[in-house]
Parts: C-alpha cells; structure tokens; sequence
C-alpha cells in the first residue's frame, strides 16, 4: 500500500543526533525540516550533512526542506508579563510609541498596522493561539475585540488570518538563508506568509 501523504519532521537540537534521524526515517518520515528561524548556517550545514549520511547508511531517501523565517511582526514589551486576554475583552493594539499601555492598550512596531488592516480582520497573536476581530481603525490605533483569549507575552508574534501583513514577504536573513539553501541542495524551500504571488518572484531568481 502506497503511503501519499508525506511525513514531516523539523529537525532540531534534541532530534537532530544521528541515531535520532536513523529512528525517525524507521518510523516513516519522508522530510526534514530545518528551521531557518533558529540555529546558525554552519549548524544547517552540519545537520544537512547528518541526514545525508544517515540517509545513505540506511539506503533510505528523505527530502530535506529549508523553511524561511520570513517577516516577523511583534508586539512591544507588556507592561504586566504576562498579560491575560479574555475572551469578549475590547483591547487596543497602537504603533504610537507615546502611549502608556495598560491592560487594554498594547503598543506594536508595525507602523503599516492601522493602514493595513480593515474592520473585521481576524488578528493572530502567538501564533494564533490568540484572535482578536478588528472592530475599528482610528489614527495610530486598532481597535479589536477578543475572539479567542489566553495568556500573552511580551514581543510575540502578530500577523493576519488569510494573508500577511505588508511587510516584505522577503527579508535581508531571508536572502542570507536562500543561498544557504541553493549552497546546499535542499529539496525544498519554503516561504513563510507570502501576501500575493509576486512575493515568490525574489526567492526564483536568488534561486537561478
């Protein structure tokens, strides 16, 4: 029986020892991810290497795919670390640095923001694990109301649900991290929140 969905694994300091990439290939992975966010190029070169002699040891194929960090858009230092959201709760996400925060007021250094989003978006905080729904854009501040609550750190990440933010889809380490990748053969590259196609055009030609 033919597996088609393929197994991902993101390779990093507790699984990327040789014996550990020997047991995941035993246990079916078909790709190895290694995180351009983390870790330095002379450690992606080394665990390239790992895998491709563990891979040849085995006589096993495995893809390995660089992920790109991409923009990374955050939130300022809390006032109160951490800072509980809940749910139905009005909180105000502004980009003037003036403004005192408090637990309804949380600065971002994203000064795009309020000309970028629209009432109605939903705003994701760490990673999603917490929405806020955009309710108005005025002046320097976004006014939202919170969808999904939990607990939120200082200098988290922040985008958009169903696009990024206008930030460069491609930043300077991006660049950096693209020819690392074409230095090293990977099979894949991915892009993290690409906003439109025209955001892959750069990555092509780093790539050619």
């Amino acid at each position: 029986m033919i597996r088609r969905t393929k197994i991902v694994a993101t390779i990093g300091p507790a699984s990327g020892h040789p014996s550990m990439i020997a047991t995941l290939l035993d246990k079916g992975v078909n790709v190895f991810r290694l995180n351009f966010s983390h870790g330095s190029a002379d450690g992606h070169r080394e665990q390239a290497k790992i895998i491709r002699q563990v891979c040849t040891e085995k006589n096993i194929h495995a893809a390995i795919l660089g992920d790109l960090q991409g923009p990374k858009i955050r939130i300022a230092d809390l006032h109160r670390d951490p800072l509980t959201l809940s749910d139905g709760h009005k909180i105000t996400l502004t980009i003037d640095a003036n403004k005192t925060q408090t637990d309804d007021c949380i600065r971002v250094g994203y000064k795009a923001l309020p000309a970028s989003v629209n009432s109605g978006d939903t705003l994701l905080l760490d990673d999603g694990l917490i929405q806020l729904t955009v309710d108005s854009v005025q002046g320097d501040d976004v006014h939202c109301l919170v969808k999904v609550g939990g607990e939120l750190k200082s200098r988290k990440g922040l985008n958009r649900l169903g696009g990024g933010l206008s930030a460069p889809a491609i930043t300077e380490k991006d660049f950096e991290d693209i020819k690392l990748a074409a230095e090293l053969k990977l099979d894949y590259l991915a892009v993290s929140i690409p906003s439109c196609a025209e955001d892959l055009i750069p990555v092509k030609n780093k790539l050619a």
